[in-house]
């Protein structure tokens, strides 16, 4: 070559959506070896490859010729590229204003999509009956929710085995021809950190269809009797469209195959973002004469950029199917375009594919606010990457690529490939906690978008999970964006050997609302402790952010919960701080040290915190007189009742706490806890009090009492175990 040669299996109110219980149960229940959808795209084991005779290339691209599918949306479709070259220093080029205007003038004087075009190539490794042709499909511009740039170049893999016997090529009363059988289908995702969709032994009678996504072009397969929908597991009797390893859920046995899929099409949202250019929107550009706002996807799918909502959109569309684009001499169904197949070889002369980067921005949720752009930038040309004369290069489900590693010496062991994934959610207010002062998690209503700083290719959620792979040994900086949500950022730290790393806690990563937001600020440099790690717990919610922290940094909270933020030191000493938003647009710790003295004060402010709210049920009910105007007591009949009781308690454990805290302060070990002792003495008190008061209580309140309590209880025994006052 001229080249040398990579549980509850549903959710929500659709019947495909991925589950957390799903993945997490996967994770603790199967080990690492069960994750899949992370290519293997760096063996450096594969044989070289020969490029096959016109004439059997030919035949085995139209025995292949897949069928495409797309939204009704689309506004770019497999073209040629040849009508918008150009030269530039001598050298054969396409630009990306000339390809999208160009292609935009064409496309509306035509009233359908101009020259409709699929480019194949073919290649048979050295000394092996695997063959592989490739089909490639050129979009002059690409629109998505994670980016967007000129030029889009996707690709189907149909790896084929020539020594196998039959021989038709699909077509109505066409000539005999040896092509051989089918073993694996590669259509690829959005990029190299996102699995691809594979088919491994696919029915040599069922047509390749490929399900674009709209604007990105992301290829999703369909291979079964449902032709333009796609389907991750099985149903009945019907096949999924992927065979991608699964994480193998706890609860019913069911697989969710990892691989980015069609979101839209499995009952997700999608947010596309406008694309702009120096600071104004790209159809407003003088080089774009043809281009205008309807010529890019429409406003009903559209945002100026995920953070110009207050809160995720609701209202999105879900994908149809508009265009079918099939071959010639296919006949699985009436076509709405025929394309033609054109050799890959007459674009070689094409040396690039030009134009400015148009960059998407991440916030960062830190004290600067920083933005950090990043971008899946266009692939350039097919001919300039390794998978062109290497398809292997592009399996990205190490299980496949050991099936072809099993079958044909051609192709090399997987490679062991380092990932990290999270499951994306929404961070709401609980029914179950008094009014703005507990949170629940739920499924997001959006798809939403990952990125490593260290790695800038923004990744897409599918199903609310984020999956990427393969991701370097170390420490890398994790953000992730929703539309109309504040941004989440935190450190995930990557081992090596084949590793799998969940971020967030426990793998999930619950988004706020970008109205109901509230900025955590800590900043370690205001304190004498070596601080190491930050968490952030709510009452009802649990622990929502638990990440290391190496500097200023800050997360967005819920306005609504109640918090405990813990810091924690080199020397694992924590620190605790009650966290109560409310309308505050950012909340900052200062002086976030570890040790007594600040776990002390936590628990006499969250004492306080209860005894108060206590305190006015009870003097709501002194409110209530009697019919004969006395105060009474209405439970006691003049006795000191329960929830007076209950307040006088906590009153008592927070002036013990402040007393323990005074001491820790003035370095006197020894009366900081005695004083503890003595609170966590009169915790039982309020633990009795309150069993007494419950009924009396409304219930929110009564709970959360009920989770502060068991806060108090740890902190306290920290604080008496901590080595530093």
């Amino acid at each position: 070559m001229r080249r040398p040669a990579v549980g509850d299996s549903v959710s929500g109110d659709h019947p495909r959506a991925v589950n957390r219980r799903t993945v997490l149960g996967a994770i603790a229940g199967t080990g690492v070896a069960s994750l899949a959808g992370c290519g293997a795209l760096e063996t450096g084991e594969d044989s070289e490859t020969t490029e096959l005779d016109d004439e059997t290339a030919h035949d085995l691209a139209v025995a292949f010729a897949p069928a495409l599918y797309f939204d009704e949306e689309e506004r770019w479709f497999p073209t040629d590229p040849r009508p918008y070259e150009s030269d530039a220093d001598g050298e054969t080029v396409v630009d990306g204003f000339d390809a999208l205007d160009g292609y935009t003038e064409l496309y509306e004087s035509a009233e359908a999509p101009p020259n409709p075009t699929v480019f194949y190539h073919a290649v048979q490794y050295e000394n092996s009956p695997l063959a592989v042709v490739q089909y490639w499909c050129y979009s002059a511009f690409d629109q998505f929710t994670t980016n967007f740039h000129w030029h889009d170049w996707e690709v189907l893999h149909v790896f084929v085995d020539t020594a196998g016997g039959d021989s038709s090529d699909g077509s109505a009363g066409s000539e005999t021809i040896a092509v051989g059988d089918p073993q694996l289908y590669v259509a690829s995702s959005h990029s190299r950190k996102v699995p691809n969709n594979e088919f491994l032994d696919p029915d040599r009678e069922m047509v390749p269809r490929i399900l674009s996504e709209l604007g990105s072009h992301s290829s999703a397969l369909s291979l079964n009797e449902e032709r333009d929908a796609f389907q991750r597991l099985p149903i009945g009797d019907t096949l999924a469209d992927i065979t991608n390893s699964a994480m193998e859920a706890v609860e019913d046995l069911a697989e969710i195959p990892i691989a980015y899929g069609l979101p839209r099409d499995e009952g997700s949202r999608l947010p596309f973002v406008v694309p702009e250019l120096d600071g104004a929107p790209l159809y407003d550009h003088e080089r774009l004469p043809s281009v205008e706002r309807s010529s890019l996807i429409d406003d009903d799918l559209t945002v100026r950029s995920l953070d110009a909502l207050s809160s995720p959109p609701t209202d999105l569309p879900e994908r149809e199917t508009g265009l079918v684009f099939q071959h010639a001499r296919r006949d699985e169904s009436e076509p709405d375009v025929e394309y033609e197949l054109v050799p890959a070889g007459e674009l070689e002369h094409i040396a690039d594919f030009t134009g400015p980067q148009l960059s998407f921005e991440f916030a960062v949720p830190d004290f600067v606010e920083n933005a950090v752009a990043g971008h899946i930038t266009t692939t350039g040309a097919p001919w300039d990457q390794p998978r062109y004369d290497n398809p292997a290069a592009d399996i990205s489900d190490p299980n496949h690529r050991e099936a072809l590693a099993n079958r044909y010496d051609a192709v090399g062991e997987a490679a062991p490939i380092n990932r990290v994934f999270a499951t994306v959610t929404e961070a709401v207010t609980s029914d179950d906690a008094p009014e703005d002062e507990g949170l629940t998690t739920e499924a997001s209503t959006v798809e939403a978008v990952a990125m490593l700083e260290s790695e800038p290719e923004a990744v897409p959620t599918f199903g609310g999970v984020a999956v990427v792979h393969d991701v370097p040994e170390g420490d890398h900086r994790l953000t992730v964006n929703g539309a109309g949500a504040a941004p989440h950022s935190e450190t995930v730290s990557v081992a090596g050997d084949d590793s799998v790393t969940a971020a967030g806690v426990g793998g999930e990563i619950p988004l706020v609302a970008r109205e109901n937001a509230t900025r955590l600020e800590v900043d370690p440099r205001e304190t004498d402790r070596d601080l190491s790690d930050l968490a952030v717990e709510d009452d009802f919610a649990g622990r929502l952010y638990d990440a290391p922290l190496t500097g200023p940094d800050a997360v967005y909270v819920h306005r609504g919960g109640a918090y405990t933020t813990e810091v924690r030191d080199t020397d694992d000493e924590v620190g605790a701080f009650r966290v109560n938003p409310g309308d505050e647009a950012a909340v900052r710790i200062d002086e976030p040290r570890t040790g007594t003295a600040s776990l002390a004060t936590f628990l006499a402010d969250v004492a306080e915190e209860t005894r108060a709210e206590v305190a006015a049920v009870a003097d709501d009910d002194d409110g209530n007189d009697d019919e004969d105007g006395d105060d009474d007591d209405r439970r006691g009949g003049g006795s000191e009742n329960a929830v007076r009781g209950l307040t006088r308690a906590l009153a008592a454990v927070g002036d013990a706490a402040r007393r323990a805290a005074e001491r820790a302060e003035s370095d006197d070990r020894g009366g900081a806890n005695k004083q503890l002792e003595t609170v966590e003495t009169r915790l039982e008190h309020v633990a009795n009090r309150l069993d007494e008061a419950r009924e009396d209580l409304p219930g929110g309140l009564s709970r959360a009492t009920d989770r502060r309590l068991a806060q108090a209880r740890r902190r306290s025994e920290q604080a008496r175990n901590a080595r530093k006052l």
